[in-house]
């Protein structure tokens, strides 16, 4: 288990350029098994979890060939059907959440998917009864092996379209279903269909593949089937969520931060969000600048009433970022409540901010109140482990701004969505080592 040793306290400032989106890397990646010709994929970010879904692939029979940094081919036209039912299939897709995102692409062409409850972060409950009821809508049957914690689903014809009313706006189980519905028969209408970026770039390269999906972009998606998908090439998105955490990053420690290409259209209310704690953001083309540095104070709203910052289903605020608000918002000047509702665990990092010397009241495992002190109170360094993706870049950035020194162990989580993080951070000044 690696660790990061983070001296606190050193400014960063220059250039650096978001990873491509991992969110949808791994949904275009599971959408190449929809045709057995050639997919090119580019701007592939090189972390943990896409790796590992791209040696999964390899593993079941995909041909993947590397044509430069993050240009990437994928061909499957010989699946080894068997390898899909053997035990270390099963529990590879066990430890590593991207699997999931095969199973509507491989019932849609081969009939049938098994797989494991998926691993990934430890954030409370994540359910698969979206993916599955919408499958099951599309006249596929699904069994669930308890004692295994093993899910299968198949049909012995070719899935035939239908309307659906999804119960959740997932964005995993509303990519699933759309891959699924592409090759059914008749027309498949999905309403409260998730719609952030990724789904709409997962949309649109399988339009290029020959699909026939309009709608894109709103939460009512109408998908006319077809036979069969051919090859596409296809760019991904810069990380959305990389963007913000750089975002707060310039706020905490920057000295006079730029950020690259942030494909700033796609963002949504990502830089509002940061506005709304008093954090300066300028605009410069795809570009985003935040000088430093800064002492930002919490805005109230219109009525004079305490700031609530919350996440919702796009085009509300991503609950991936709300770690990366909350840590900013402990050297603010004033008070904000984070209210996280989409996960049940994810606020539970905040004890180890709290022992860092943030003022923070953990109110239930949703809601959390953030005493911001203009930097007046500085965090302490302290050891810790980080419990998930988002948390673990959290605590990397309180350690940037903390005095003293911090040791963050089991940093395989924060590798998992960040891209030779510490090498990109180091580069504009921080003192991170890995160990």
């Amino acid at each position: 288990m690696a660790s990061f040793i983070i001296e606190g306290g050193h400014p960063i400032s220059g250039t650096i350029t978001p990873q491509g989106a991992k969110n949808e890397a791994l949904q275009v990646l599971g959408a190449t098994l929809l045709t057995a010709e050639p997919v090119r994929i580019q701007n592939i970010p090189n972390i943990l979890d896409v790796n590992n879904l791209i040696k999964l692939m390899e593993d079941i029979g995909v041909k993947v060939r590397c044509l430069g940094k993050g240009d990437y081919t994928f061909q499957a036209d010989k699946i080894d059907l068997q390898y899909l039912h053997s035990e270390e299939y099963l529990n590879r897709c066990a430890s590593l959440r991207g699997s999931v995102l095969l199973i509507g692409p491989l019932l849609a062409r081969f009939g049938r998917a098994t797989i494991a409850k998926p691993g990934g972060d430890k954030i409370g409950r994540r359910r698969m009864d979206t993916h599955f009821m919408g499958m099951q809508a599309l006249g596929a049957q699904f069994r669930f092996d308890e004692e295994n914690d093993i899910y299968e689903i198949a049909s012995d014809k070719r899935l035939k379209g239908t309307y659906m009313l999804l119960d959740e706006a997932s964005v995993t189980g509303t990519a699933n279903i759309i891959m699924a519905a592409v090759l059914a028969e008749c027309t498949t209408t999905i309403y409260n269909a998730a719609c952030e970026p990724y789904i709409q770039q997962l949309c649109k390269m399988l339009c290029q593949m020959g699909a026939r999906i309009s709608g894109i972009g709103s939460n009512l998606l109408t998908i006319e089937g077809v036979e069969s998908l051919h090859g596409a090439e296809h760019v991904i998105l810069p990380d959305m969520i990389e963007v913000g955490s750089f975002i707060g990053i310039g706020a905490l420690c920057g000295h006079g931060l730029t950020i690259k290409n942030v494909g700033l259209r796609h963002l949504g209310i990502i830089p509002e969000a940061f506005r709304r704690l008093g954090v300066k953001i300028e605009e410069r083309g795809d570009d985003i600048f935040v000088p430093g540095p800064q002492h930002y104070a919490v805005e109230s709203f219109i009525d004079g009433s305490f700031m609530t910052i919350s996440d919702a289903p796009w085009p509300g605020l991503t609950p991936d970022l709300l770690s990366i608000l909350l840590v900013v918002a402990t050297q603010a000047k004033g008070s904000v409540l984070v209210h996280q509702k989409m996960f049940e665990s994810r606020l539970f990092f905040v004890d180890k901010l709290i022992d860092m010397g943030a003022q923070i009241i953990l109110c239930d495992p949703h809601r959390a109140v953030v005493v911001g002190h203009d930097r007046s109170l500085n965090l302490r360094g302290r050891r810790m482990t980080s419990p998930d993706i988002r948390a673990g870049i959290a605590l990397l950035m309180a350690a940037m701004s903390a005095e003293g020194t911090s040791r963050i162990e089991n940093v395989e989580q924060i590798d998992r969505g960040y891209e030779c993080i510490e090498e990109r951070l180091n580069a504009l000044g921080a003192k991170i080592r890995r160990e």
